[in-house]
């Protein structure tokens, strides 16, 4: 839901979820990781413009979220959870497309009602052609309408919406920053960190069409009330 549709900004708490993650942990994902100066630099002059209505400590890296498998165990026992056959299927599907390397522009200050973000533009549709893969047909388990973007930070309060936009058209103008993206990556993050650091579980490369493992497969599939360690 964008910001210029409601009265006030939808806010963020910071509180452990664990009546969404029951103890379960990592909570996975796929998306594009744009962790590079240039971007980590814009998106932080976006949440400095933006700091006194966000919530604090967002440390999130610059992403675009693609789609989310959900909590990794051996015997999925909820819609929520996914096993390591959901994953190898997926990545035989992103073989089978040959989906290449490929360019996104990362450009102005936009908002959701309960995030700010830096607007993406797909290049010639690479980004639905990776999530079509990624949903194998059965949609995605992403919630509403996709719109690719670069989160700047949640909001810490209902604040006015008309105020905040008007901060938000106060942001300087700049050219759109064009990126090359080469791969597709599974990300994860603990649920009970609301807005903290993602780590990177392994990237499916678009330029040799393989999957490069970052963690040993064995430590992300257990049984669900068992962490990672």
């Amino acid at each position: 839901m964008e910001l210029a549709t409601v009265d006030h900004t939808q806010p963020s708490i910071r509180r452990d979820f664990v009546e969404w993650h029951r103890g379960r942990s990592p909570f996975v994902f796929w998306a594009l990781d744009l962790d590079r100066p240039d971007l980590r630099a814009r998106v932080a002059g976006a949440a400095a413009h933006l700091a006194p209505w966000l919530l604090d400590a967002y440390c999130r890296q610059p992403h675009v979220t693609l789609d989310i498998c959900g909590f990794p165990t051996l015997l999925p026992a909820a819609d929520d959870e996914f096993d390591q056959v959901f994953c190898l299927t997926q990545l035989e599907r992103l073989k089978a497309a040959e989906i290449r390397p490929f360019r996104l522009r990362v450009g102005e200050l936009e908002s959701f009602a309960s995030a700010a973000y830096l607007a993406v533009m797909d290049g010639q549709g690479e980004l639905v052609a990776i999530r079509a893969c990624l949903a194998g047909g059965q949609g995605n388990r992403l919630l509403g309408s996709y719109v690719p973007h670069v989160t700047v930070g949640l909001y810490g309060g209902a604040w006015p919406a008309g105020e905040v936009l008007g901060r938000i058209q106060g942001f300087p103008a700049v050219p759109p920053l064009e990126i090359v993206v080469d791969r597709v990556s599974l990300m994860a993050y603990c649920p009970s960190d609301i807005g903290g650091v993602l780590s990177c579980l392994g990237d499916y490369r678009l330029d040799v069409q393989r999957m490069d493992w970052r963690i040993a497969q064995e430590r992300l599939w257990r049984p669900a009330s068992v962490p990672p360690a």
